[in-house]
């Protein structure tokens, strides 16, 4: 597993010069108008973008009528979607966390289990738990990828867990760990081959959230592929989209017939009568989605070039601004750079919010991180391990615009 050397805590924080901290602002804004220069309208975080077969797909829909949950182009996504991440099954769903949903109902997460989840994530992870009546179990991030840090995890895991009988249980609370969900924060690849030795040693079913991941890869092989199953995302600020849109991955064809099945309300083929043999869910992605969703693929690579061009640009932009790092994918990965980071020093983090509104009102649309899960009120009683690398990642993260036309490629 990866060694991270965690950010210096909040006590032991550098003190850095007024002055220089205003200069480090001007500088970020400097080189973002070095980049793009004047904007004449707000430059978008990641706009969708439709240059290919789109409007000839979605209307060849509308002209024939096949526009709901059933249509060639359903499964023909399916097909191409499971041939680009290298998998044996996808099952098209209407969002992302509908497809999350659906990987842990089929991990095995049943009412009053325990799952862990990072706290440095997007609320549909911990809403996919809430949906089962599930516990979301908070765990912390490490610097290098943001993703779940293995080591402290493992750590944890023997002060608060056992294994009695096959099945992780939280001492204190009495209740089974049922699974872990690792994301693959903005694109880059987590942890993985540490991941999976975790889940396998404390018997969790590993779920991937890989909803921002799409195109990116661990030491060769695309992410989704490492865990029991994987959620992808389609919203349309994604790599690629469908309008609203998601996908389960996963390479046991049980499990993929399993969530064809309940995530098409669990009915029975029949010619014509209404036979359901399970509660399912109306999750299937409609065709007229999956028609953008083919045209997307199409176009992928592409777009992921021109993704890692601009990646590398804002590297060279930032390279000489003391006080503020790129975050980059880790040693070993590809990552998509679905949205580009970058982080402030400990001591610069108290300008955070000056920098977010000084980009903004410049026409340069920035964002912090999501509120970690903990801090919010309905989640905020639930279990969790010391979450102060997330904290502070927090406190130190702003996104920057993403979308792949920003750069012309070279």
């Amino acid at each position: 597993m990866r060694e991270t050397t965690a950010p210096r805590v909040n006590g032991d924080r550098m003190q850095i010069h007024p002055e220089r901290a205003s200069n480090v602002v001007a500088s970020v804004l400097a080189a973002m108008h070095g980049l793009f220069g004047t904007p004449d309208k707000r430059i978008a975080l990641h706009e969708p973008e439709f240059r290919g077969e789109e409007w000839t797909y979605v209307k060849e829909c509308i002209d024939t009528g096949w526009v709901s949950s059933v249509g060639s182009y359903v499964d023909r996504f399916e097909r191409d979607l499971a041939a680009f991440v290298g998998c044996k099954h996808a099952v098209a769903t209407c969002n992302g966390t509908s497809a999350l949903h659906i990987c842990l109902i089929l991990g095995g997460v049943e009412a009053d289990d325990e799952v862990l989840i990072p706290a440095l994530t997007f609320i549909a992870t911990a809403n996919a738990v809430s949906y089962i009546r599930a516990v979301p179990h908070f765990v912390d991030s490490e610097t290098i990828s943001l993703g779940v840090d293995a080591g402290r995890l493992e750590r944890y895991l023997e002060r608060v867990a056992q294994v009695i009988g096959g099945v992780c249980v939280n001492r204190a609370t009495g209740r089974r760990i049922r699974a872990l969900v690792v994301m693959h924060v903005f694109g880059h690849p987590s942890d993985l081959d540490a991941l999976v030795e975790v889940a396998r040693r404390w018997k969790l079913a590993l779920v991937e959230d890989a909803a921002e991941s799409l195109g990116s890869y661990y030491h060769g092989r695309h992410t989704g592929n490492f865990g029991c199953l994987a959620a992808l995302s389609f919203n349309g600020n994604k790599v690629m989209t469908t309008g609203g849109g998601g996908a389960v991955l996963t390479n046991d064809s049980e499990l993929a017939k399993r969530a064809k099945h309940i995530s098409t309300t669990a009915r029975v083929a029949h010619e014509w009568n209404f036979l359901h043999d399970e509660v399912g869910y109306n999750y299937r992605m409609p065709n007229i989605n999956a028609a953008l969703g083919c045209a997307q693929l199409e176009r992928l690579p592409s777009m992921l070039q021109r993704k890692r061009h601009l990646a590398d640009r804002y590297g060279q932009a930032f390279a000489g601004i003391n006080g503020v790092r790129l975050l980059r994918e880790p040693p070993g990965t590809s990552s998509n750079y679905w949205l580009n980071a970058i982080m402030l020093d400990n001591g610069l983090a108290a300008r955070r919010d000056e920098l977010l509104g000084t980009l903004n009102e410049a026409g340069f649309m920035s964002r912090p991180v999501w509120t970690l899960m903990h801090r919010l009120p309905m989640y905020h009683a639930c279990p969790r391990m010391d979450l102060d690398v997330a904290e502070r990642i927090e406190a130190q993260l702003v996104n920057l615009p993403s979308s792949p036309g920003l750069i012309a490629s070279p």
